[in-house]
């Protein structure tokens, strides 16, 4: 596996290290010793996907608040998406700074997103499909979120959002103590 650092600290995009002979390509998506090196959570509760319908879909931006808080590795299995992590940690050198890259099934890519960041994405395709492993199960007297398009973060979007449900539309304005 390949690891490499983003401007968040903690937020990692990772590209499986392809071995490929006459029949393709073999690949790890996953090694709990490799995230133990860099002192990433290798804990697994629960595996999730997400099928998304139109170009332009946007879900989040979520996360859930102490003491369920969760990590997660998102890689989008078929079409693309545009990613994003904000680091929501209180003291961090990037708290409110965000960072995001293109995942599709073609390049194979992940996020890991660590605790205290908000995760959302952007579909780029129709007919995308994300699949995430995380940390924790899901909690929902812990589930938080805040807008996509909160003036706190000034998020650069890829493209104007199609598609979102009302819950990401409406969270309120950021505020520090809205993280916990």
């Amino acid at each position: 596996m390949i690891f490499r650092e983003t401007k968040i600290d903690g937020v990692w995009i990772i590209e499986p290290e392809r071995y490929e002979d006459e029949r393709g390509f073999f690949a790890r998506t996953w090694d709990v010793e490799e995230l133990a090196e860099r002192g990433l959570e290798s804990r697994l509760a629960q595996c999730s996907i997400s099928y998304n319908r139109r170009r332009g879909t946007l879900r989040g931006l979520h996360y859930q608040a102490p003491p369920q808080e969760e990590v997660k590795l998102v890689r989008c299995t078929a079409g693309a998406i545009f990613d994003v992590a904000v680091d929501l940690r209180v003291g961090s050198e990037t708290f409110c700074g965000w960072t995001g890259a293109e995942l599709s099934a073609e390049n194979r890519l992940a996020l890991y997103v660590p605790e205290g960041c908000a995760h959302g994405f952007i579909t780029l395709t129709a007919d995308s499909e994300v699949a995430y492993q995380i940390s924790e199960g899901h909690a929902p007297d812990a589930a938080r979120g805040v807008r996509f398009d909160d003036p706190a973060f000034e998020i650069e979007w890829p493209l104007d959002v199609v598609v979102i449900n009302e819950r990401d539309r409406s969270y309120p304005d950021f505020a520090v103590e809205a993280t916990s």
